[in-house]
């Protein structure tokens, strides 16, 4: 069973209780950043997100149906007083529980349905390789991203290649995305970055960055670089617990192939995962 069906599974049977992501993680087999980066890219919203869209949908469906009073709605849904409820279902409908009560309707409301994970959402992926790598001492430009605004990564890395003639001496030419570790609100780290020699000063604008020793397990996306989302979610969602692996709270190294044509984002990325054993 893929750990974002199984996250689901318990969600939607435990929806009235106080669920944490290092509880739902636990209880997968699988750290907290590993379960954050997979829901995410599974269902393209956050886990945290989810949860809290089904709450409120569920509370939204009582007041539409007549419930006396918005207080026991409110602390159903997982909150303590009735002001920080309405505006948590302001912010998610655009209405206040009243408007919603009055008007005896969920219609027109944007509600967060139970996932529908009968299906398997992609074909698996090999394992092409597996790899000990000592501790690397990298030079690169770093950012921090949510994951509804992935899509601005492109950008660091306009940024970064105007930067990279700068950095000097290096150990590799080739450079290399570090991503995450994911954190509970959907945002992570990440960074465009090259290896660098002991010497090497940072640019202005640009850090050094300590990537710690791992145990990496590689897989290949062959597809356009923008379909990447495609290869991390059968990686994390089936690659990593078929093998009974998880991630540290360490990054995920992109590694561009030789024949990568930062041009046309074509040509291959190698996608280094750290890995350790599931609990």
């Amino acid at each position: 069973m893929s750990i974002v069906k199984q996250a689901i599974w318990i969600i939607e049977r435990h929806l009235d209780q106080n669920l944490t992501l290092p509880e739902i993680a636990a209880a997968c087999g699988v750290t907290p950043s590993h379960l954050s980066h997979a829901f995410s890219q599974a269902l393209g919203r956050t886990l945290t997100g989810y949860v809290r869209g089904r709450r409120l949908s569920r509370a939204a469906e009582h007041l539409s149906a007549g419930a006396p009073d918005i207080l026991p709605v409110a602390l159903e849904a997982g909150y303590g007083s009735h002001e920080a409820f309405s505006r948590a279902f302001g912010r998610e409908f655009g209405r206040t529980p009243e408007m919603v009560r009055k008007a005896g309707t969920v219609e027109g409301l944007a509600l967060t349905g139970a996932a529908d994970m009968a299906a398997d959402m992609e074909p698996g992926i090999s394992l092409v390789g597996r790899k000990q790598c000592p501790a690397m001492r990298l030079i690169g430009l770093a950012a921090r991203f949510h994951f509804d605004l992935r899509h601005d990564i492109p950008g660091l890395w306009q940024q970064f290649t105007t930067l990279y003639p700068l950095i000097e001496p290096v150990s590799s030419s080739v450079p290399v995305g570090l991503c995450g570790p994911f954190a509970e609100d959907g945002t992570f780290d990440y960074a465009c970055a090259v290896e660098a020699t002991g010497n090497a000063l940072p640019p202005a604008g640009m850090a050094v960055i300590q990537l710690p020793a791992a145990d990496y397990a590689i897989f290949r996306h062959q597809g356009h670089v923008s379909t990447i989302g495609g290869t991390y979610r059968r990686i994390l969602d089936d690659a990593l617990p078929q093998r009974g692996w998880t991630i540290p709270n360490q990054p995920i190294v992109e590694r561009h192939d030789t024949g990568f044509d930062a041009q046309t984002g074509e040509g291959g990325v190698s996608i280094w995962v750290p890995v350790v054993v599931r609990s």
